[in-house]
């Protein structure tokens, strides 16, 4: 399945994929310089921004045995299912859908589509990604591959070093960040053939969302969604092919995700 995958990568990639070619020679090429590998993943910290409780950040690291620098030689740390870089599978906003174990591996690879609506983000914290603007991606990209895995880049991530500028709360401590509109959620669900969403911030759903009606929408398709995804400024309109490895929680409603780009 691995050695699949890669040759499929490096066919996509166009750098010198044959039926005959040597498996070793297609791993080799991947990670020559012909192609970059990207880390979409922000750290797990006691800093880390966590959605509001009056509890405070709920992510815990405890060294158990360290060496004599004070580096851990065993620890243990607990933390939400949706904290930090995490996966949303298909049952947290849906009964009766699957939960992270049961994705099948081939969910968790496609292309990236990144929809970069960071300037009007700029100015308007509550905007909604709309049709319109899934639209006016594929007019100058494309049509949306299928299997694509389409990320909002919103510029919400060079905010994640500061979590008061992150939450962005006002007096009644609404907090406000952008997100997917339910008219494109619907559009992305129905008339496109995507795998899930990524965002560069807390959630798909925008800040001042009561009903989390996106989560419900995408969810209730069976897909998942990533949230929290770091780094996706580095990554172009198109051409990118996504890794995503969340953690296999049995049971579980999500968990943290390592996501990796392979760029050409």
């Amino acid at each position: 399945m691995r050695t699949l995958f890669f040759t499929t990568v490096v066919c996509l990639f166009s750098i010198g994929c044959t039926n005959s070619g040597n498996e070793n020679d297609r791993f080799a090429r991947l990670f020559s310089g012909e192609a970059r590998v990207i880390d979409l993943t922000h750290s797990l910290n006691n800093s880390s921004p966590y959605w509001p409780s009056l509890d405070g950040n709920p992510f815990k690291h405890e060294i158990i045995a360290a060496h004599p620098s004070g580096a851990a030689i065993l620890a243990a740390y607990s933390t939400p299912e949706h904290f930090g870089t995490h996966m949303d599978a298909p049952i947290h906003s849906a009964d009766g859908q699957a939960t992270v174990d049961q994705l099948q591996a081939a969910d968790l690879f496609g292309p990236a589509a990144v929809v970069d609506i960071s300037a009007k983000c700029e100015s308007e914290p509550d905007y909604l990604l709309s049709k319109n603007d899934l639209l006016e991606w594929e007019e100058q990209y494309g049509k949306l591959p299928d299997g694509a895995i389409v990320l909002m880049y919103s510029g919400w991530s060079k905010k994640w070093t500061d979590y008061e500028a992150y939450k962005n709360q006002d007096e009644m401590n609404r907090m406000h960040f952008p997100g997917f509109s339910a008219e494109a959620a619907h559009f992305l669900v129905n008339e496109r053939n995507i795998r899930g969403i990524g965002i560069d911030n807390f959630s798909i759903d925008y800040g001042l969302s009561t009903d989390f009606a996106v989560h419900k929408i995408f969810n209730g398709a069976g897909k998942y969604h990533l949230e929290n995804v770091a780094n996706v400024h580095l990554l172009p309109a198109i051409g990118a092919y996504l890794i995503v490895a969340p953690i296999k929680i049995d049971g579980g409603s999500g968990g943290q995700v390592r996501i990796f780009a392979v760029v050409p």
